[in-house]
């Protein structure tokens, strides 16, 4: 069951996402961590380049109000400011990029008791409009770049950091021995 405020918020999504070339991505994952301490970390910016891979940096401008520097296809990055929409400390944060961001983005991360007792589901639910519209989206796919596909990752390494404290990557460390 979802919140009056997440409903709201996600409805809003939804309403945007029908314009030419928005796309709506939504995905979640249960964390074995509380609420208040999963948004904590969350809902300090600076931390989210530790497990969104192609979050390059975000730079904190004030309460409400934050720079983003992405990666994107073909070593480029895209830059925008945003500004947090909704802010329920423990449960939610929605935000939406400012006029003139090369990418338009709006979204939500939500924070929810998990039915069965086992922790927090960390609902993530972003709109974007591609740049260069379709063909933008064909660019992000073949570089695997795709909001889509990262969420998703990304969803995984914030389980990994949270439960671990660390992310497993396939890269040896630098100490490690080479064979």
């Amino acid at each position: 069951m979802t919140s009056p405020i997440s409903r709201t918020a996600h409805d809003d999504a939804q309403r945007e996402s029908g314009a030419a070339g928005d796309v709506l991505v939504g995905r979640s994952v249960t964390i074995n961590r509380s609420r208040a301490e999963l948004y904590a970390f969350w809902r300090d910016f600076t931390n989210l380049p530790r497990f969104m891979h192609n979050v390059h940096g975000v730079s904190i401008k004030d309460e409400r109000h934050s720079h983003w520097i992405i990666e994107a296809p073909a070593g480029n990055t895209v830059e925008w400011d945003s500004e947090i929409t909704q802010d329920d400390p423990g449960r939610l944060i929605a935000w939406r990029s400012l006029d003139g961001a090369s990418v338009r983005n709006s979204g939500q991360v939500e924070f929810l008791d998990s039915p069965d007792d086992r922790g927090t589901v960390v609902r993530v639910t972003l709109t974007y409009d591609p740049p260069a519209g379709a063909v933008g989206k064909l660019i992000a796919k073949l570089f695997q770049k795709e909001p889509k596909v990262q969420a998703r990752q990304d969803l995984r390494r914030f389980k990994q950091l949270m439960e671990t404290g660390e992310i497993a990557t396939a890269t040896p460390p630098d100490a490690a021995p080479r064979a």
